[in-house]
């Protein structure tokens, strides 16, 4: 490696122009060459000496180059990352895979949000990173990790973004088109959307709003079940179960007993009574064959998995689960967050108070009218 010493030489001794020429001639060399690493710091080293002290251009010249280069000295790209020039620091921080999630991160909370904004355009953006993105980040900066598909999101960036789109229908809209938001937190968004931004996620993802307006839509006809709506069982289950709600007494507790008793018409009404949800919709959520609904009601009523559990039996035909499918629900109901959970509730409620709520005849009385 008898060139690097002729390189220290152009470092001490060299003009301007000799020291930007041998720039370029250690960097082509570097990019285009096959070295260990303890040869590319030496390169770095070099580099970093024949760096010092060029213009704005040079600089942003030589970043464009580097962030493409597999063999990028970790110490330039870094000190190249954290240029206050956008321009210098923009082309490693979108491209350059040297640089690691600790240093992009220690970058996004002291920089600027120019420099927020390329690496929000980054290939990828792990979790921890896309948090603090979200978090710091300008409206520009939140829109384009929305966009990013490489962009992976924690519970907590979720509702952050969550917050954010409810006054920025360009961030909701990137949301909606997001294919790895979970279903439970697209249902929140669909019940919020303004009826045109609807129409538009309707025509680019009708599979997703067709399952959510088949989950939340009001239920006109009879429904399938041991007990119809207007069976003399659930007038008497409302009556009793609503005293104890008016005494205080409806509770975790009531609910696993009636569940575990197979009291199919207490439980739903006692449900009903304690998400504030018509005893239809409860009784459809917990007869429904995908349990994901019934899951979000419990998690958002703090429910424990026994409980829930005892639910699910409820409304299983001839109260069977397969082993399969029962631990595949626990480990979906493990991973809900209760925040998130009482904003779908609360997002359920709006969508039946928002709706026609034009009802025929055979419809339930109000439950609070119960005496």
């Amino acid at each position: 490696m008898s060139f690097l010493q002729e390189l220290e030489v152009a470092v001490a001794q060299g003009s301007a122009e000799s020291r930007e020429r041998a720039l370029w001639y250690a960097t082509d060399l570097l990019i285009v060459g096959r070295y260990t690493e303890d040869e590319i710091w030496m390169f770095g080293e070099i580099i970093g000496k024949l760096e010092q002290d060029i213009e704005t251009a040079t600089r942003a010249r030589l970043s464009k180059l580097l962030a493409r280069s597999d063999n990028a000295p970790f110490e330039v790209i870094k000190k190249l990352a954290f240029d206050d020039a956008i321009e210098i620091a923009g082309p490693v921080l979108r491209q350059s895979g040297r640089l690691d999630t600790r240093t992009l991160i220690a970058n996004a909370r002291s920089k600027s949000q120019d420099h927020l904004l390329a690496i929000s355009k980054r290939r990828s953006l792990c979790e921890e990173l896309t948090d603090e993105l979200v978090v710091r980040g300008s409206q520009e900066v939140v829109r384009s990790v929305a966009k990013n598909d490489g962009a992976c999101f924690s519970d907590t960036g979720i509702l952050h973004m969550i917050k954010r789109s409810e006054s920025d229908s360009i961030l909701f809209e990137h949301l909606g088109h997001r294919r790895d938001i979970p279903r439970h937190v697209f249902q929140q968004m669909i019940a919020k959307a303004s009826d045109n931004t609807k129409k538009r996620l309707e025509r680019e993802r009708p599979e997703a709003v067709n399952q959510i307006d088949n989950l939340v839509t009001d239920v006109t006809g009879a429904l399938q079940s041991k007990f119809g709506p207007a069976s003399k069982d659930y007038f008497d289950a409302k009556r009793q179960v609503a005293k104890q709600h008016q005494r205080g007494n409806l509770d975790q507790k009531q609910i696993f007993e009636y569940a575990q008793s197979h009291r199919v018409a207490e439980a739903t009404v006692g449900l009903a009574l304690l998400c504030s949800l018509p005893v239809d919709v409860v009784e459809r959520v917990l007869l429904d064959k995908n349990h994901e609904i019934a899951l979000i009601l419990a998690r958002a009523l703090a429910f424990s998995w026994e409980t829930t559990m005892a639910l699910l039996f409820l409304g299983a035909p001839n109260h069977r689960i397969s082993v399969n499918d029962l631990e595949a629900a626990k480990q979906e109901f493990a991973g809900l967050s209760a925040e998130m959970s009482r904003g779908v509730l609360e997002a359920y409620k709006l969508r039946k108070q928002t709706a026609s709520l034009d009802f025929d005849d055979r419809r339930l009385p109000q439950l609070h009218a119960a005496k």
